[in-house]
């Protein structure tokens, strides 16, 4: 009986002890402000980093492309980030503060309850400044490897800073930016929370981006009907569906050889002969950032993830629906080129003639690609106070007296 009680005495000990440095590990000496557990779909390691998880790792990619069939694996992802930076920079994300009169936020182009772009078919920036191109969708940006519909950001940390420093866009500078983060006890208190081996408590333009990029990290949608359909459950997907699934991968429709599944893009510029809307200039696209004239009219083919809630599309958002999108490539290899543009046109780019039935499949395949389960806890509040200005499409209605 004795030995008994000592042996459950030592466990009880070891497990104190272990318990005692798991909180230790996540609050050193004050009760935390930041979260220390990982997002969903990433494993916290012992180096407290977070590692992305999911089933597409266990397939093989040729040469880590991430492109091919079903059961193919997807790019190295960014990951390994502290929870506590993913956590400040979800908090940046919301903030208003990062622009420069503290009217609009990461979030006001990049709104979670639209697909993480902003349902507008070009974006507005600080002082109703109207700008050129629509916005992106931020979903799956961690495999990446180039960012902006012209591909002239290679990382993350580099394509936020042209719209928080561009004077049309969110137009702060950066001695403001540091200025006002740096007012602000509860930022100041974060970043040393986030970024603990940091000399002094002075926040550095270098941890703002990577917070930032930390939570942009964690925007994972790869849980979709397609996708367990993909994995072997072959009732996530009806009949119709499947149908849409089988064109879009056909050698006529040859939608998959540009939005290569898993991510359903290559990565690749792409000049298909997307027309400017009524009045609006012919946008250059990926001719200006390579210097070359044989990208003219290039953008970079997107992803078609969450493709149901990014409407409009294309570069301009000239294509108010999902129909219209898929027709525009039905209707012939340059059909909408300007008489004065001579475009060299991506040689996938052709004539498939799909019937009225196909288009509407191809359609129906595209809304399997919704998913939005690790959509990220949106803020009530910010560290600067200032309102959020982020209402779910339910709370809007329930104001606006509609239901």
């Amino acid at each position: 009986m004795k030995r008994n009680k000592k042996r459950g005495t030592l466990i009880l000990f070891i497990l104190t002890a272990i318990c005692s440095l798991c909180f230790f590990k996540c609050a050193p000496k004050t009760e935390p402000l930041l979260a220390c557990d990982c997002p969903p779909g990433f494993q916290l390691s012992e180096e407290n980093a977070c590692e992305a998880r999911n089933l597409y790792q266990q397939y093989n990619s040729l040469q880590q492309s991430g492109v091919g069939g079903l059961k193919t694996a997807l790019p190295i992802p960014r990951d390994g980030f502290f929870p506590q930076q993913i956590d400040l920079g979800r908090l940046l994300f919301f903030d208003p503060i990062l622009s420069k009169d503290s009217t609009i936020s990461c979030a006001s182009c990049h709104n979670p309850y639209k697909g993480f772009a902003d349902g507008m078919a070009v974006t507005i920036g600080v002082g109703g400044a109207i700008q050129t191109r629509s916005a992106p969708t931020l979903w799956n940006v961690a495999y990446l490897n180039s960012f902006f519909w012209d591909g002239r950001s290679q990382s993350l940390e580099d394509q936020m800073q042209g719209p928080l420093f561009s004077p049309i866009e969110m137009a702060t500078t950066r001695s403001q930016l540091l200025q006002v983060l740096n007012a602000n006890t509860t930022y100041r208190k974060m970043f040393l929370e986030a970024f603990p081996e940091q000399r002094g408590d002075s926040i550095q333009l270098n941890q703002i981006y990577t917070s930032i990029t930390a939570f942009e990290s964690t925007l994972i949608s790869l849980n979709s009907r397609y996708d367990q359909y993909a994995h072997g459950y072959a009732e996530a997907l009806t009949e119709q569906e499947i149908e849409g699934l089988n064109i879009f991968r056909s050698f006529v429709a040859r939608c998959a050889e540009c939005h290569t599944p898993p991510l359903f893009t290559n990565q690749q510029i792409a000049i298909i002969g997307v027309p400017e809307p009524e009045g609006v200039p012919f946008d250059r696209g990926a001719e200006i950032p390579n210097n070359d004239s044989t990208m003219r009219g290039g953008f970079k083919v997107p992803t078609l993830r969450n493709i149901a809630k990014t409407a409009p599309y294309m570069h301009s958002g000239s294509k108010e629906t999902l129909r219209d999108a898929a027709e525009f490539y039905n209707l012939g290899r340059g059909h909408a080129v300007p008489k004065d543009e001579n475009l060299i046109l991506h040689w996938h780019i052709w004539e498939p003639n799909l019937t009225d039935d196909e288009l509407d499949r191809l359609v129906d395949f595209m809304n399997t690609l919704t998913d939005e389960s690790f959509m990220p806890k949106i803020p009530k509040e910010v560290p600067s106070g200032l309102p959020v200005n982020i209402i779910a499409p339910e709370m809007k209605h329930k104001q606006e007296g509609t239901i």
